[in-house]
């Protein structure tokens, strides 16, 4: 057969060739166009052809050769086409898959709770130094020189600058001293609750931590009363715990506040009808309360004959036990997964 019948013969094979997938694709390219393929041997005979003959054929081999290159680019991507036409079906509307999400810690939670009731009754949210100075911890609040909250026995004091004596510097172990930076640096009406965390000195159990958090209110103005105070509180237990929530309040002591009161709450979990909880009373204790001290007043440059304002103050622990009902104070800090990750989908339970 004459390299003419040949490359004939070879354009015939090419217009029949077909592949379903890419595997009879490349044996058709090693077949034609390989090393050792058709096309390739043709242009080695080539070689013996006679002078007066090559320039007829190498023109026809040459097209021979971009036809078997064209051919093996149209099979590729036949073959392309029909794997996405034949393949999987995907959806793409579909939400794409995602990472599992994390969750709020519990405390978190229930803080964010106690910050959006009193906002949505105007009241600001206030922050400030965890290591504060003895004036705005203790000594703007009437705290006694020799008031056993001083004590190292109750305090975590602080050691100051190059290793100074840290006696007048101290964890707070309230939230009451951002309330002292704020009447020292505003003038009334002002209305601010100060979430943050506190330290007191104490052991570490099932009841009680040596750091928590509170939660704790100011409102200062011309002639607000107890029974604004009162008021307030009412609202609060309301929104937090159920319409159904009775509180009462009880005479005590603070020496920031007079007068001073602990409040309770009929128990959310009995009804009031008496369960371990509240120990059988229908009530629990949920914060303490008092009408600011006229002493704090001047304390923080606020004329007392002028101005009156009520406190309160409240641990977030202490309400998220009332919600949760967590048997054991230490699991908040524990950072078990398995603990945390209850809190997702229903943050508060009835």
């Amino acid at each position: 057969m004459s390299l003419m019948d040949r490359v004939a013969a070879l354009e015939a094979e090419l217009d029949k060739a077909k592949a379903r997938t890419a595997e009879e694709v490349e044996q058709f390219r090693v077949a034609m166009l390989g090393r050792n393929g058709a096309v390739t041997e043709l242009f080695d005979a080539f070689k013996t052809v006679a002078v007066e003959e090559k320039k007829l054929l190498g023109q026809r081999m040459n097209k021979l050769k971009q036809l078997a290159q064209a051919r093996f680019e149209e099979l590729k991507d036949g073959v392309g086409e029909t794997a996405i036409a034949t393949g999987p079906q995907i959806d793409l509307t579909a939400p794409s898959l995602t990472e599992p999400t994390g969750s709020l810690h519990p405390i978190t939670i229930v803080r964010q709770r106690i910050v959006g009731i009193f906002s949505r009754i105007g009241y600001t949210v206030s922050n400030g130094p965890e290591v504060e100075d003895d004036h705005h911890n203790f000594g703007a609040l009437n705290f006694a020189p020799d008031h056993p909250a001083r004590d190292m026995q109750d305090t975590f004091f602080v050691a100051g600058p190059e290793g100074t004596s840290g006696a007048d510097r101290a964890l707070r172990t309230h939230t009451s001293s951002v309330q002292v930076r704020v009447m020292e640096n505003s003038k009334p009406p002002i209305r601010t609750i100060s979430p943050g965390r506190v330290y007191r000195n104490e052991a570490i159990s099932a009841r009680a931590h040596c750091m928590f958090h509170q939660v704790e209110g100011l409102y200062v103005d011309k002639g607000v009363s107890f029974a604004d105070l009162k008021g307030t509180l009412d609202h609060f237990a309301k929104s937090m715990f159920g319409a159904e929530v009775k509180i009462r309040l009880r005479p005590s002591y603070f020496p920031f506040t007079e007068p001073s009161a602990e409040v309770d709450m009929s128990c959310s979990i009995c009804g009031g009808s008496g369960c371990s909880i509240c120990k059988h009373s229908g009530w629990v204790e949920i914060m303490g309360c008092g009408m600011v001290d006229p002493a704090v007043l001047s304390n923080c440059g606020i004329d007392p004959e002028v101005f009156s304002g009520f406190a309160f103050g409240m641990g977030v622990e202490r309400i998220a036990q009332l919600i949760y009902r967590v048997p054991d104070l230490r699991m908040y800090w524990e950072n078990d997964v398995r603990f945390l990750e209850q809190f997702k989908a229903a943050p508060f339970r009835s």
